[in-house]
Order: structure tokens, then C-alpha cells, then sequence
């Protein structure tokens, strides 16, 4: 948390790292390079790829950009899968996530992709061996959506989704002085802000909290039923203070808010007496902390790209060779 504070501005901190952000920028460079001179090589994964990720270090919101994408082309026709490393996993080969997975096995994003959206998805340590067991397991795949994987040059893509969130690009340098992994601007195909605030052009979002949490059980409870209630809010996320602020939007006011490191596994977490308050935390981390916690609610997050968005996506998609978009 202390560096994305300094990363939004030019601070004595961020200047002391400077040099060794131009050590990282030459590095990456070297490494575009030897892509582009054909010494490293990029593979297909036989179907259209979108690449939903990022230049920002932190989290921008990729993950309901790749669900809403997924629901967006299934309610079109098209059917996708869904690929990712599995960001904190105990486990390094390639698997199928399914919906009773184990977050701790294959990641708490694709858990949760999976059990929000139904669709096929697969992790593995290289994206490009998970894209080849999703289209040999669901050979009826038409696109397949990467989350994260911006800067995965080993695997070839055909639409990059860059996602900000408004931080913008922070300060503008190269890591660790500045929050960005590669230089920004950069080419890419579809610029999308999650944020309330975007810092430069682009398409749009709409984040809100749905009305309603749900249990472990899949049983529903109003939002508006838990004003007044004792709270105890909880977020293991890159922004926790984003998830305290919606539930504050929504009229809650939690006696407490508990912000964790995005990813945290709820392994130390020391129940809270259901009599006593009701604990509401985000879907991503419901996943963990029902096993520590099966009382808790989560309140799913209701996350709108801008019908424009969806659109360029639909035009980017069917300009590709072979690919049928309806």
C-alpha cells in the first residue's frame, strides 16, 4: 500500500528508484526485442484470443472485465473459455477449474469466473498450455479470453483489452519507481477504465454492488434488509477501501472495515460470532473465507462496460479470419 502511494507521484522515494526503473525498462525492451527478432518464440491457441490485462502494476478490475465479456458473447452466441496462471495457487500444473475447485488449488479469480459465469476455464504456470487443454477438452470454444496476460508474449493474441482503473498511469514510471510494467502509451486495441474518474480517453464502465448479498448457500438477502445492522466489513482485494466506499454508497454503515492483501487465504482468520455482527465481504474473497466463516455474505459486484465498448469488441472479433461473431 505504501508503494502505490508513492507511485502516484515523483516523490524523493520514487526518484531514489528511478535508476533502477531504467535497469527494468531496458530489460523488457530486450525482451520485446527478441520476440520481434523471432529468438523467442510466440505460440496460437488455434481460436481468437482476447487478452484482458494491464500496464499498471495492482489491481484495475480485469477480472469483471473478462466475466462481463464472457456473459456478452455467450448472450450473442458465442461461446468462450476463459485462461489464467492462477495468481497465489499452491499448485503449478495445468487444470480444469470447476465449480466446487478449491480456490486455494486454482486461484480465487478463475474460481470465481467459473462459478459466476459457468464457463469453461482452465489455469496453468504457461497461459498457452492452459488455452491448448480448454479447446481440446471444449472443442466448441470460439474465443478464448485471457485474464491477465498483457505482457504473456509468449502466447499470440488478437484483441489486447487494457484496463485502468483511476489511478490512470500514476506517476508515468517504469517500475519500482512508477507503478507501469511497460512504457505507456502502447499500442493496443481496446482501452477500457473501470474507474470513476478515467485520467485520458477510452471506453467506460459502470461498478456498483448488486441489490442483494448472497450466503454460502446460495440464499439472497436484500441489501437495504442489513441498514442498521452491526457490520463487519471484510476485502482481500487490491483496493479494499473501493468495496467499504460501495457499502457505504448502499446506505451500510460497518461498525468495521478489515482490509487484507489482495489474495489473502483466510487461513488466520478467527471467526466472528454471527450474533454479534453480520460479515460482509466481496464474492472474490467468499470463496476462502466460507470456510472459515460459512455465515458470511458476499455482495457480488455488478460491473456495466459501456455498450460502446462491447460494440468495438464485436467489430475487432469479427474482422478476424475465420471467426464467426453470430
Amino acid at each position: 500500500m505504501q508503494l502505490q502511494r508513492v507511485w502516484l507521484e515523483r516523490g524523493a522515494v520514487a526518484r531514489l528508484l528511478w535508476p533502477l526503473s531504467r535497469c527494468f525498462g531496458l530489460l523488457a525492451a530486450l525482451r520485446r526485442a527478441l520476440y520481434r527478432a523471432g529468438w523467442l518464440h510466440t505460440e496460437r491457441a488455434g481460436v481468437p484470443v482476447v487478452v484482458v490485462g494491464n500496464v499498471v502494476a495492482g489491481g484495475a478490475g480485469k477480472t469483471p472485465v473478462v466475466m462481463a465479456i464472457v456473459e456478452h458473447l455467450r448472450a450473442r452466441g458465442v461461446r468462450a473459455g476463459v485462461i489464467s496462471r492462477g495468481h497465489g495457487r499452491r499448485t503449478t500444473d495445468c487444470r480444469e477449474v470447476h465449480d466446487d475447485s478449491d480456490p486455494r488449488d486454482v486461484g480465487d479469480e478463475p474460481a470465481l469466473v467459473r462459478r459466476s459465469t459457468g464457463a469453461p476455464v482452465f489455469v496453468a504456470a504457461r497461459r498457452i498450455d492452459a488455452a491448448r487443454a480448454l479447446t481440446a477438452a471444449y472443442p466448441d470454444v470460439r474465443v478464448i479470453v485471457s485474464d491477465d496476460g498483457l505482457q504473456h508474449l509468449a502466447m499470440a493474441r488478437d484483441v489486447e483489452v487494457c484496463v485502468f482503473d483511476d489511478r490512470g498511469i500514476g506517476n508515468g514510471w517504469l517500475l519500482p519507481a512508477g507503478p507501469l510494467r511497460e512504457p505507456w502509451s502502447r499500442a493496443c486495441d481496446l482501452v477500457l477504465h473501470t474507474g470513476a474518474r478515467p485520467a485520458f480517453a477510452g471506453f467506460t464502465a459502470r461498478r456498483s454492488l448488486a441489490a442483494s448479498a448472497v450466503s454460502a448457500d446460495g440464499a439472497t438477502v436484500p441489501i437495504a434488509a442489513l441498514a442498521g445492522r452491526p457490520l463487519i466489513a471484510v476485502a482481500g482485494i487490491a483496493k479494499p477501501d473501493s468495496f467499504f466506499q460501495m457499502l457505504r454508497d448502499q446506505g451500510l454503515v460497518p461498525a468495521r472495515c478489515i482490509a487484507l492483501p489482495d489474495h489473502h487465504d483466510f487461513d488466520d482468520w478467527a471467526r466472528v460470532a454471527a450474533a454479534d455482527a453480520t460479515v460482509l465481504c466481496t464474492e472474490k474473497d467468499a470463496l476462502k473465507l466460507w470456510r472459515r466463516q460459512p455465515d458470511a455474505l458476499a455482495v457480488p459486484l455488478r460491473f456495466e462496460p459501456a455498450p460502446a465498448f462491447l460494440a468495438a469488441l464485436d467489430a475487432k472479433l469479427s474482422s478476424l479470419d475465420g471467426h464467426q461473431a453470430s
